[in-house]
């Protein structure tokens, strides 16, 4: 199975943001623990801070160069028409995922534009929300 991850803005920070809301390991610690976890699936990684880059992620792996993709819009969860449009046009599945739990943040973090237009969400279980979405597209 290959698997696309997509992270947005400011998740190339993971491990010097926030540290109690984001923890303190890297994407790329975590990316290699979880490769070694899944050895049978190939699992790819894209992160910018740039919408249409993450759009045309989306567009150029949404039909079927890839079995699912996860994705974590960061900020651009709660303010892209555009990221769900991208999503509603590719045919592979798209599962949303947030490390911390949107819905206890912030007001303006409680609305996902995007969420609608997946497959799923799995919201607040840290870095262990991308195993949860690597399950839940295994199926």
């Amino acid at each position: 199975m290959k698997i696309l991850i997509i992270n947005g803005p400011n998740l190339n920070l993971l491990g010097k943001r926030e540290r109690s809301v984001y923890g303190d390991s890297s994407f790329e610690t975590y990316l290699s623990k979880l490769r070694a976890q899944y050895p049978r699936h190939q699992i790819d990684y894209f992160q910018s801070n740039i919408e249409g880059e993450l759009i045309n992620a989306i567009h150029e792996n949404g039909f079927g160069q890839v079995n699912g993709i996860i994705l974590n819009a960061g900020a651009y969860t709660h303010t892209s028409i555009a990221l769900s449009d991208a999503i509603r046009s590719v045919t592979v599945p798209v599962v949303e995922v947030h490390i911390s739990n949107i819905h206890a943040r912030e007001s303006y973090r409680h609305v996902s534009m995007i969420a609608a237009a997946c497959k799923g969400s799995i919201i607040g279980f840290g870095l262990d929300s991308y195993r949860l979405a690597l399950e839940a597209l295994s199926f």
